[in-house]
């Protein structure tokens, strides 16, 4: 069974528990008037124990919908995750990020980036995102697998530099694939010293 196919089983599970809980419970059948005449009518006050009883029932109907919908997003979750493991195994898996220091001397607008003369990801931001770079966030802009040997990455970066003034500028960086995941980021951080943005490549392993 395909693990979409798992995930629409745990959705369509939550879908009938809530339908079971939303749906009335039928009225008992009235008796037959033939053979004797119809009770008086019950004091309304009578209804109460009734109505008293079916508020735990409902209870435990909405609890078990809560508990199946919690189940479904961690099967969700752990299925991603499942997913990921699957199309990018560690022995060939590549991951590049982007993070942004401070941020005062470059205002970034989008990030293009080439492996192996081969363009794999092109990005174009908006100013929430950018301020939640600003705020530390750091972004998967790209992974995907390759084989052991060596890389090259080349990364242009387009914005707004001192003064307002367009600015676009690269980074390049050769590293070696293992037969384990590789984490590559790509930073922007101020330099204080010469007044400008500088754009540098980390590897982590």
């Amino acid at each position: 069974m395909s693990l979409h196919r798992l995930l629409l089983v745990g959705v369509l599970a939550v879908a009938s528990i809530a339908a079971s809980a939303q749906q009335p419970v039928a009225a008992p059948a009235a008796p037959s008037t033939s053979a004797a005449p119809a009770a008086p009518a019950a004091p309304a006050a009578a209804t109460a124990p009734a109505a008293a009883a079916s508020a735990p029932l409902a209870a435990t109907l909405d609890g078990r919908v809560q508990d199946v919908k919690s189940d479904v997003i961690k099967l969700n979750r752990d299925l991603l995750v499942l997913e990921e493991e699957l199309l990018f195994p560690a022995n060939t898996q590549v991951a590049l990020f982007v993070s942004m220091d401070v941020g005062k001397m470059f205002e970034l607008d989008s990030v293009q980036i080439k492996l192996d003369d081969k363009l794999v990801a092109s990005y174009l931001y908006t100013p929430n995102e950018v301020q939640a770079l600003h705020r530390g966030g750091v972004q998967r802009v790209w992974v995907g697998n390759l084989k052991a040997g060596e890389h090259e990455i080349v990364a242009f970066f387009t914005g707004k530099g001192p003064h307002d003034r367009d600015y676009k500028r690269g980074a390049t960086v050769k590293f070696e694939k293992s037969t384990e995941a590789k984490y590559i980021e790509l930073r922007i951080r101020d330099s204080m010293g010469k007044l400008q943005p500088e754009f540098d490549v980390k590897l982590w392993q």
